[in-house]
């Protein structure tokens, strides 16, 4: 099978079922903005200081995956994909970021993302969510889009949020607060 098709060559895409929809359509933003979010997951699981946490973070990856499929899937489609996001997902979350947040300092205020490079793209990956997140808002405002998969995003912004914490923490990178 060859990469390339050439049916995208008018700015039209395939959603699962054989519809097509302008590459601007709202389902295609909601499902390359979760995409995105994939990718930065997996950088985030390429850093050395979360090779421990490989194990959650390929279970995140594999639960976007399975959003995205369905974000894919055109409405219309007569045989619905068989996949869906674990019921538990959230928990398992909720879990994670309990684990994580025992040994940090609890927060008072905001703080300001950077100081290291790891931990900057762990800032960037939770913005990538919440933007993924505002795209299935607005296409669940013209179709109904199951509800695990916007609370799976949202919960997984508050895992990446502390995750970035975490890793600081590790990583000996002071927070900086704000305001100054």
């Amino acid at each position: 099978m060859k990469i390339y098709t050439r049916t995208g060559d008018d700015g039209t895409t395939s959603l699962v079922g054989g519809s097509r929809v302008p590459k601007i359509h709202p389902r295609v933003e909601a499902y390359g903005s979760v995409d995105e979010l994939i990718a930065w997951t997996g950088l985030l699981r390429s850093c050395p200081v979360n090779f421990k946490r490989s194990s959650i973070l390929i279970y995140i990856q594999d639960q976007l995956m399975i959003c995205a499929a369905l974000l894919a899937t055109d409405p219309a489609n007569e045989k619905p994909l068989r996949v869906s996001p674990d019921k538990d997902n959230c928990i398992r979350l909720e879990n994670e970021i309990d684990k994580m947040e025992e040994p940090l300092t609890p927060l008072k205020g905001f703080i300001l993302p950077g100081g290291n490079m790891e931990v900057s793209y762990c800032h960037i990956a939770r913005c990538v969510c919440r933007r993924a997140e505002r795209s299935v808002l607005r296409l669940h405002q013209e179709q109904k889009i199951p509800d695990n998969i916007l609370k799976f995003l949202n919960r997984l912004s508050d895992y990446l949020f502390t995750l970035s914490r975490a890793m600081g923490s590790e990583l000996d990178n002071e927070d900086v607060r704000w305001p100054l």
